[in-house]
Protein backbone atom coordinates (compact mmCIF):
# COMPACT_ATOMS: atom_id res chain seq x y z
CA UNK A 1 0.00 0.00 0.00
CA UNK A 2 1.29 3.43 -0.94
CA UNK A 3 2.33 5.75 1.50
CA UNK A 4 0.19 9.12 1.92
CA UNK A 5 2.25 12.40 1.76
CA UNK A 6 0.18 15.24 3.59
CA UNK A 7 2.40 17.93 2.36
CA UNK A 8 2.78 20.59 4.72
CA UNK A 9 1.26 18.36 7.38
CA UNK A 10 -1.89 19.47 6.34
CA UNK A 11 -4.26 17.90 8.51
CA UNK A 12 -1.71 15.83 10.40
CA UNK A 13 -1.97 15.66 14.14
CA UNK A 14 1.67 15.49 15.69
CA UNK A 15 0.76 16.71 19.19
CA UNK A 16 -1.70 18.48 22.09
CA UNK A 17 -1.79 21.43 23.57
CA UNK A 18 -3.87 22.50 26.57
CA UNK A 19 -2.83 26.49 25.13
CA UNK A 20 -4.84 27.11 22.62
CA UNK A 21 -7.71 25.64 19.92
CA UNK A 22 -8.17 26.55 16.68
CA UNK A 23 -11.57 25.60 15.39
CA UNK A 24 -11.44 26.20 11.74
CA UNK A 25 -15.02 25.18 10.38
CA UNK A 26 -16.62 27.24 12.86
CA UNK A 27 -14.36 30.47 12.94
CA UNK A 28 -13.51 29.99 16.68
CA UNK A 29 -10.34 30.43 18.47
CA UNK A 30 -9.98 29.59 22.03
CA UNK A 31 -6.91 30.26 24.75
CA UNK A 32 -7.35 27.43 27.31
CA UNK A 33 -10.86 27.48 26.90
CA UNK A 34 -11.95 30.95 26.78
CA UNK A 35 -13.06 32.60 23.53
CA UNK A 36 -10.98 35.15 22.15
CA UNK A 37 -14.62 37.09 21.41
CA UNK A 38 -14.56 37.41 25.36
CA UNK A 39 -11.20 38.12 25.75
CA UNK A 40 -10.54 40.80 23.14
CA UNK A 41 -12.86 43.26 24.62
CA UNK A 42 -12.54 42.91 27.43
CA UNK A 43 -8.74 41.18 28.85
CA UNK A 44 -5.46 43.03 28.57
CA UNK A 45 -2.30 41.42 27.35
CA UNK A 46 -1.37 40.92 30.54
CA UNK A 47 -3.98 39.01 32.03
CA UNK A 48 -3.62 36.68 28.55
CA UNK A 49 0.55 36.29 29.70
CA UNK A 50 -0.57 35.28 32.45
CA UNK A 51 -3.54 32.61 31.67
CA UNK A 52 -0.91 31.06 29.05
CA UNK A 53 2.05 30.83 31.26
CA UNK A 54 -0.25 30.33 34.78
CA UNK A 55 -3.14 28.33 33.26
CA UNK A 56 -5.73 30.86 34.74
CA UNK A 57 -6.58 34.26 34.31
CA UNK A 58 -5.60 36.40 37.04
CA UNK A 59 -6.77 37.63 40.01
CA UNK A 60 -6.41 41.63 40.83
CA UNK A 61 -2.79 40.61 43.34
CA UNK A 62 -1.52 37.96 40.66
CA UNK A 63 -1.60 40.66 37.49
CA UNK A 64 -0.49 43.66 39.64
CA UNK A 65 2.41 40.63 40.14
CA UNK A 66 2.71 40.13 36.80
CA UNK A 67 2.87 43.93 35.29
CA UNK A 68 5.62 44.35 38.06
CA UNK A 69 7.79 41.85 37.04
CA UNK A 70 6.92 42.90 33.41
CA UNK A 71 8.44 46.56 33.86
CA UNK A 72 11.17 45.44 36.24
CA UNK A 73 12.62 43.21 33.49
CA UNK A 74 11.88 45.45 30.26
CA UNK A 75 15.35 47.37 30.04
CA UNK A 76 18.04 45.71 27.91
CA UNK A 77 21.71 44.74 28.69
CA UNK A 78 24.10 47.80 27.46
CA UNK A 79 26.32 46.04 25.81
CA UNK A 80 22.88 44.95 23.12
CA UNK A 81 22.03 48.76 23.00
CA UNK A 82 25.53 49.61 21.60
CA UNK A 83 25.11 46.43 19.23
CA UNK A 84 22.04 48.01 17.72
CA UNK A 85 23.77 51.26 17.79
CA UNK A 86 26.42 49.80 15.60
CA UNK A 87 24.50 47.69 12.97
CA UNK A 88 23.94 49.50 9.55
CA UNK A 89 20.92 51.29 9.87
CA UNK A 90 19.67 49.76 6.69
CA UNK A 91 19.50 46.22 8.34
CA UNK A 92 16.24 44.81 8.75
CA UNK A 93 13.92 45.01 11.52
CA UNK A 94 13.23 41.30 11.94
CA UNK A 95 16.95 40.47 11.59
CA UNK A 96 18.02 42.87 14.33
CA UNK A 97 15.33 41.57 16.34
CA UNK A 98 16.02 37.84 16.30
CA UNK A 99 19.77 38.67 16.47
CA UNK A 100 19.44 40.24 19.45
CA UNK A 101 17.01 38.17 21.00
CA UNK A 102 19.43 35.58 20.65
CA UNK A 103 21.70 37.60 22.02
CA UNK A 104 19.77 38.12 25.66
CA UNK A 105 20.88 34.32 26.25
CA UNK A 106 24.21 35.88 26.52
CA UNK A 107 23.46 37.74 29.79
CA UNK A 108 21.51 34.55 31.36
CA UNK A 109 23.23 32.77 33.55
CA UNK A 110 24.09 28.88 32.26
CA UNK A 111 24.75 25.56 34.40
CA UNK A 112 27.69 23.46 34.21
CA UNK A 113 26.77 21.60 30.97
CA UNK A 114 26.13 25.36 28.90
CA UNK A 115 22.67 25.37 29.52
CA UNK A 116 20.40 28.37 30.34
CA UNK A 117 17.53 28.31 33.01
CA UNK A 118 14.03 27.61 30.72
CA UNK A 119 11.22 28.66 33.39
CA UNK A 120 8.15 30.90 33.42
CA UNK A 121 10.23 34.04 34.86
CA UNK A 122 13.07 33.74 31.62
CA UNK A 123 9.66 33.43 29.49
CA UNK A 124 8.24 37.07 31.54
CA UNK A 125 12.19 38.22 30.84
CA UNK A 126 11.36 37.54 27.38
CA UNK A 127 7.72 38.87 26.70
CA UNK A 128 9.15 41.94 28.53
CA UNK A 129 11.87 42.34 26.67
CA UNK A 130 11.32 42.50 22.78
CA UNK A 131 9.17 45.24 22.59
CA UNK A 132 12.05 47.39 24.44
CA UNK A 133 14.38 46.09 21.34
CA UNK A 134 11.51 46.98 18.37
CA UNK A 135 11.37 50.37 20.15
CA UNK A 136 14.97 50.33 20.48
CA UNK A 137 16.04 49.61 16.76
CA UNK A 138 12.74 52.06 15.24
CA UNK A 139 14.88 55.19 16.87
CA UNK A 140 18.60 53.84 16.13
CA UNK A 141 17.14 53.27 12.55
CA UNK A 142 15.80 56.98 12.71
CA UNK A 143 18.99 58.68 13.95
CA UNK A 144 17.82 59.13 17.34
CA UNK A 145 18.71 58.27 21.05
CA UNK A 146 16.87 54.81 22.18
CA UNK A 147 13.60 55.94 24.49
CA UNK A 148 14.14 53.60 28.12
CA UNK A 149 11.28 51.92 29.31
CA UNK A 150 8.83 52.79 31.90
CA UNK A 151 7.67 50.28 34.73
CA UNK A 152 4.13 51.72 34.98
CA UNK A 153 3.03 51.30 31.80
CA UNK A 154 1.43 48.08 29.81
CA UNK A 155 3.16 46.48 27.47
CA UNK A 156 1.28 48.28 24.50
CA UNK A 157 1.74 51.86 26.05
CA UNK A 158 4.88 51.38 26.89
CA UNK A 159 6.10 50.35 23.22
CA UNK A 160 4.03 53.07 22.10
CA UNK A 161 5.77 55.66 24.38
CA UNK A 162 8.98 54.12 23.94
CA UNK A 163 8.64 54.90 19.94
CA UNK A 164 7.64 58.53 20.61
CA UNK A 165 8.90 59.61 24.12
CA UNK A 166 5.47 60.27 24.35
CA UNK A 167 2.63 58.26 26.59
CA UNK A 168 -0.33 57.36 23.99
CA UNK A 169 -3.45 58.38 24.13
CA UNK A 170 -5.94 55.54 25.47
CA UNK A 171 -7.36 54.76 22.05
CA UNK A 172 -4.24 53.88 20.41
CA UNK A 173 -2.96 51.84 23.67
CA UNK A 174 -6.38 50.01 23.43
CA UNK A 175 -5.94 49.41 20.48
CA UNK A 176 -2.50 48.12 20.42
CA UNK A 177 -3.51 45.87 23.56
CA UNK A 178 -6.59 44.47 21.45
CA UNK A 179 -3.85 43.31 18.16
CA UNK A 180 -1.18 41.87 20.91
CA UNK A 181 -4.40 39.81 22.84
CA UNK A 182 -5.58 38.16 19.70
CA UNK A 183 -2.10 37.47 18.00
CA UNK A 184 -0.65 35.56 21.60
CA UNK A 185 -1.38 32.64 20.34
CA UNK A 186 -2.50 29.97 17.46
CA UNK A 187 -1.99 26.64 18.29
CA UNK A 188 0.84 24.62 16.35
CA UNK A 189 1.23 27.23 13.15
CA UNK A 190 4.61 27.54 12.17
CA UNK A 191 6.69 29.61 13.63
CA UNK A 192 5.22 27.95 17.10
CA UNK A 193 5.56 24.30 15.85
CA UNK A 194 9.10 25.03 15.00
CA UNK A 195 9.95 26.95 19.19
CA UNK A 196 8.16 23.30 19.77
CA UNK A 197 10.66 21.14 17.52
CA UNK A 198 13.52 22.82 18.72
CA UNK A 199 12.35 22.72 22.60
CA UNK A 200 11.76 19.01 22.19
CA UNK A 201 15.95 18.78 21.08
CA UNK A 202 15.91 19.81 24.86
CA UNK A 203 17.33 23.14 23.65
CA UNK A 204 16.76 25.93 26.26
CA UNK A 205 14.05 28.71 25.71
CA UNK A 206 16.47 31.10 23.76
CA UNK A 207 17.24 28.82 21.30
CA UNK A 208 13.37 28.12 20.96
CA UNK A 209 12.48 31.48 20.19
CA UNK A 210 15.05 32.61 18.18
CA UNK A 211 14.09 29.67 15.82
CA UNK A 212 10.39 30.84 16.30
CA UNK A 213 11.41 33.97 15.22
CA UNK A 214 13.76 32.65 12.02
CA UNK A 215 10.45 31.29 10.22
CA UNK A 216 9.03 34.84 10.27
CA UNK A 217 11.67 35.68 7.64
CA UNK A 218 8.84 34.78 4.91
CA UNK A 219 5.51 36.04 3.74
CA UNK A 220 3.42 33.13 4.53
CA UNK A 221 3.50 33.26 7.87
CA UNK A 222 4.26 36.74 10.39
CA UNK A 223 5.26 38.40 7.68
CA UNK A 224 1.85 38.42 5.45
CA UNK A 225 0.85 41.78 7.91
CA UNK A 226 3.80 43.66 6.05
CA UNK A 227 2.97 41.94 2.54
CA UNK A 228 -0.96 43.37 3.28
CA UNK A 229 -0.20 46.40 4.27
CA UNK A 230 2.11 46.66 0.63
CA UNK A 231 -0.90 45.54 -0.67
CA UNK A 232 -3.24 48.56 0.65
CA UNK A 233 -0.65 51.09 -0.34
CA UNK A 234 -0.57 49.90 -3.82
CA UNK A 235 -4.52 50.48 -3.79
CA UNK A 236 -4.11 53.81 -2.14
CA UNK A 237 -7.49 54.69 -2.08
CA UNK A 238 -11.10 53.06 -2.20
CA UNK A 239 -12.33 54.00 -5.50
CA UNK A 240 -9.39 52.08 -6.78
CA UNK A 241 -9.97 48.56 -4.74
CA UNK A 242 -12.07 46.90 -7.32
CA UNK A 243 -10.03 47.46 -10.43
CA UNK A 244 -7.13 46.36 -8.07
CA UNK A 245 -8.42 43.23 -7.49
CA UNK A 246 -9.77 42.41 -11.11
CA UNK A 247 -5.82 43.14 -12.22
CA UNK A 248 -3.95 40.43 -9.05
CA UNK A 249 -6.61 37.81 -10.36
CA UNK A 250 -6.40 37.94 -14.00
CA UNK A 251 -2.77 37.68 -13.37
CA UNK A 252 -3.20 34.70 -11.40
CA UNK A 253 -2.06 36.07 -7.88
CA UNK A 254 -3.69 36.34 -4.34
CA UNK A 255 -4.86 39.53 -2.64
CA UNK A 256 -1.92 39.58 0.66
CA UNK A 257 -4.26 39.47 3.89
CA UNK A 258 -7.26 37.39 2.23
CA UNK A 259 -8.04 33.65 3.24
CA UNK A 260 -6.19 31.53 5.49
CA UNK A 261 -5.21 28.00 5.86
CA UNK A 262 -7.33 26.85 9.13
CA UNK A 263 -10.49 29.23 9.06
CA UNK A 264 -12.76 28.17 6.52
CA UNK A 265 -15.18 30.99 8.00
CA UNK A 266 -13.80 34.19 8.48
CA UNK A 267 -10.81 34.93 10.81
CA UNK A 268 -12.51 35.65 14.04
CA UNK A 269 -9.35 37.73 15.01
CA UNK A 270 -10.59 40.30 12.07
CA UNK A 271 -13.94 41.37 13.40
CA UNK A 272 -12.27 42.46 16.49
CA UNK A 273 -9.16 44.26 14.25
CA UNK A 274 -11.54 46.09 11.88
CA UNK A 275 -13.89 47.50 14.71
CA UNK A 276 -10.19 48.72 16.30
CA UNK A 277 -8.63 49.79 12.79
CA UNK A 278 -12.26 51.99 12.18
CA UNK A 279 -12.15 53.64 15.59
CA UNK A 280 -8.63 54.52 15.32
CA UNK A 281 -9.07 55.72 11.78
CA UNK A 282 -11.94 58.15 13.36
CA UNK A 283 -9.75 59.22 16.03
CA UNK A 284 -6.36 59.89 13.58
CA UNK A 285 -8.96 61.69 11.48
CA UNK A 286 -8.06 61.82 7.56
CA UNK A 287 -6.23 58.35 7.30
CA UNK A 288 -6.84 56.68 3.92
CA UNK A 289 -5.89 53.10 5.69
CA UNK A 290 -9.22 51.23 6.95
CA UNK A 291 -11.56 52.97 4.05
CA UNK A 292 -8.91 51.62 1.94
CA UNK A 293 -8.86 48.08 3.59
CA UNK A 294 -12.06 47.63 3.60
CA UNK A 295 -13.33 48.52 0.30
CA UNK A 296 -10.56 46.23 -0.90
CA UNK A 297 -12.19 43.41 1.42
CA UNK A 298 -15.78 44.09 -0.19
CA UNK A 299 -14.25 44.29 -3.65
CA UNK A 300 -12.42 40.85 -3.25
CA UNK A 301 -15.82 39.41 -2.25
CA UNK A 302 -17.56 40.81 -5.12
CA UNK A 303 -14.94 39.75 -7.70
CA UNK A 304 -14.80 36.38 -6.50
CA UNK A 305 -18.49 35.38 -6.55
CA UNK A 306 -18.44 36.81 -9.96
CA UNK A 307 -15.88 34.71 -10.81
CA UNK A 308 -16.36 31.56 -9.03
CA UNK A 309 -20.06 31.57 -7.76
CA UNK A 310 -20.52 30.10 -4.76
CA UNK A 311 -16.79 30.24 -3.40
CA UNK A 312 -16.32 33.29 -0.27
CA UNK A 313 -12.96 34.70 0.67
CA UNK A 314 -12.37 36.61 3.77
CA UNK A 315 -10.38 38.65 5.94
CA UNK A 316 -7.93 36.89 8.11
CA UNK A 317 -6.10 38.67 10.87
CA UNK A 318 -3.10 40.07 8.84
CA UNK A 319 -5.70 42.20 6.78
CA UNK A 320 -7.11 44.54 9.56
CA UNK A 321 -3.48 44.40 11.06
CA UNK A 322 -2.04 46.47 8.33
CA UNK A 323 -4.72 49.77 8.82
CA UNK A 324 -4.00 49.50 12.60
CA UNK A 325 -0.99 49.59 12.72
CA UNK A 326 -0.28 52.30 10.30
CA UNK A 327 -2.28 54.45 12.03
CA UNK A 328 -0.43 53.88 15.33
CA UNK A 329 2.62 55.06 13.48
CA UNK A 330 4.24 51.82 13.19
CA UNK A 331 6.37 51.44 9.53
CA UNK A 332 5.27 48.54 7.12
CA UNK A 333 8.72 47.12 7.80
CA UNK A 334 8.61 46.67 11.42
CA UNK A 335 4.85 44.74 11.47
CA UNK A 336 6.66 40.80 11.90
CA UNK A 337 8.34 41.96 14.39
CA UNK A 338 5.41 43.78 16.32
CA UNK A 339 3.42 39.95 15.50
CA UNK A 340 6.54 38.53 17.55
CA UNK A 341 5.83 40.72 20.73
CA UNK A 342 2.22 39.23 21.00
CA UNK A 343 2.86 35.91 19.64
CA UNK A 344 6.08 35.20 22.45
CA UNK A 345 3.53 34.90 24.86
CA UNK A 346 2.45 31.92 23.02
CA UNK A 347 5.52 30.70 22.24
CA UNK A 348 7.18 30.85 25.43
CA UNK A 349 4.17 28.60 26.81
CA UNK A 350 4.04 26.33 24.26
CA UNK A 351 8.33 26.21 25.05
CA UNK A 352 7.53 25.34 28.62
CA UNK A 353 4.87 22.94 27.60
CA UNK A 354 6.92 20.71 25.79
CA UNK A 355 9.67 20.64 28.15
CA UNK A 356 7.36 19.54 30.75
CA UNK A 357 5.96 16.53 28.89
CA UNK A 358 8.98 16.19 26.14
CA UNK A 359 9.25 13.82 23.46
CA UNK A 360 11.96 14.57 20.53
CA UNK A 361 9.91 15.57 17.57
CA UNK A 362 11.09 13.81 14.80
CA UNK A 363 8.91 12.53 12.07
CA UNK A 364 9.32 10.23 8.89
CA UNK A 365 9.73 11.13 5.17
CA UNK A 366 9.19 9.24 1.79
CA UNK A 367 12.47 8.69 -0.09
CA UNK A 368 11.97 9.03 -3.41
CA UNK A 369 15.76 9.41 -4.64
CA UNK A 370 17.30 6.39 -6.84
CA UNK A 371 17.89 2.84 -5.56
CA UNK A 372 20.44 1.28 -2.87
CA UNK A 373 23.53 0.80 -5.36
CA UNK A 374 27.57 -0.03 -4.82
CA UNK A 375 30.17 2.93 -4.41
CA UNK A 376 31.73 3.80 -7.66
CA UNK A 377 35.17 4.38 -7.66
CA UNK A 378 36.22 8.25 -9.11
CA UNK A 379 38.24 6.77 -12.00
CA UNK A 380 35.00 4.86 -13.25
CA UNK A 381 32.38 7.50 -12.29
CA UNK A 382 30.58 9.05 -15.45
CA UNK A 383 31.12 12.76 -16.42
CA UNK A 384 27.38 13.77 -15.72
CA UNK A 385 27.06 12.39 -12.82
CA UNK A 386 25.25 9.16 -14.31
CA UNK A 387 26.09 5.96 -12.80
CA UNK A 388 28.46 3.84 -15.12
Amino acid sequence: MPTVVDRGLEGVVVGSTQLSNVEGTIGRLTYRGYDIDDLAPNATFEEIVHLLLYGHLPNRHELESLKRELGARRALPEPLINAMQSVPKTAWPMDVLRTIVSGLGLFSPVNAHGEHLSDVHTAIDLIAKMPTILAGWDRIRRDLEPVAPRTDLSQAGNFLYMRTGKVPHAIEEDALDTYLVLLADHSFNASTFAARVVASTRADIYASITAALATLQGDLHGGAASAAYRTVTEVKTPENAERYVRDILDRGQRIMGMGHREYKVRDPRARHLEAMAKELSEHVGGSPWYETAHALEEASRKVLQERKPGNTIYANVDFYTAPVLADLGVPGDEFTCLFACGRVAGWTAHVLEQLADNRLIRPQATYEGPPAGPYVPIDKRATNGVRA
